[in-house]
């Protein structure tokens, strides 16, 4: 049916939950929201008597009537939620990373491999702002020739007590910067260079005290030999966000992501 809107369920309703739902499209009906704190702050906001809330996010999957789900929880919950959801044919949304481990990861792709019609789609969003896009337009018209190697550098300004934020706790982040915005990164790199394999990695404590990394330096490198230099902080000073991609003929430098982050732009040279 055209006109057939998609029952689906929200797993975490914190800023990221309250910011998806906000710009959830028109052919979505949200029916369901768990979170710990729900009948607090997120009922106020939700406002609607007809959606089902609950603490629990095994209640909410468990709902006859549901037929996908937005997850943006703490990292932690990531992989166990994704998997129950697998197993019942939900379609899902989930907030980057969707695994904190390699063996838990694998086992998600282990399962989708006979889930043929299900969509997993994990919030890697950089991907998708205006200045990527132009970036692969230009890249695919063949504008700064082949690839040699791309730099990039995302860098946090990090603010009082930083180091006692869930984000730094093992437990629920699963690690510091590489997980955090070091992900993005990769991620970044793969879309214009394919599959990477790392030559040098080295993750370094140098200020906040915490037992997780606040900084993260990566060498990686595809099968053709282009390079992805990449360097994600948290000890910046001031929020910073750049990628440059060197062609043979051309290079593309892509600065800011908007907000404290700065006016997102592409020069290309």
């Amino acid at each position: 049916m055209k006109n057939k809107k998609i029952n689906i369920g929200l797993i975490g309703h914190g800023v990221v939950g309250e910011r998806r739902l906000n710009n959830l499209p028109k052919f979505f009906n949200l029916i369901a929201c768990a979170d710990p704190n729900i009948f607090s702050s997120s009922k106020k906001k939700l406002g609607n008597n007809k959606i089902f809330l609950t603490k629990n996010w095994k209640d909410l999957i468990k709902l006859k009537s549901l037929e996908a789900v937005i997850i943006s929880t703490t990292h932690y919950l990531h992989s166990d939620i994704l998997l129950q959801c697998i197993k019942l044919n939900l379609h899902v949304f989930i907030e980057k990373p969707a695994g904190i481990s390699e063996i838990k990861t694998k086992k998600i792709i282990s399962k989708l491999k006979s889930k043929k019609n299900l969509r997993i789609r994990v919030g890697f969003n950089h991907r998708y702002h205006p200045a990527f896009l132009k970036a692969k337009n230009l890249i695919n018209a063949n504008r700064i020739g082949k690839i040699i190697f791309i730099r990039g550098v995302y860098g946090h300004g990090g603010r009082l007590g930083y180091e006692k934020e869930w984000r730094f706790k093992k437990k629920l982040s699963g690690g510091g910067e590489l997980i955090d915005k070091g992900s993005h990164l990769i991620d970044l790199s793969r879309l214009f260079l394919g599959d990477l394999k790392v030559n040098f990695s080295n993750l370094k404590n140098y200020f906040w005290k915490m037992k997780l990394e606040d900084n993260c330096f990566l060498n990686l490198e595809n099968k053709n030999g282009s390079l992805a230099f990449l360097h994600a902080s948290c000890t910046e000073w001031k929020n910073k966000f750049s990628f440059e991609i060197f062609g043979k003929s051309g290079k593309i430098e892509i600065n800011g992501l908007g907000k404290s982050y700065g006016p997102e732009s592409l020069t290309f040279y």
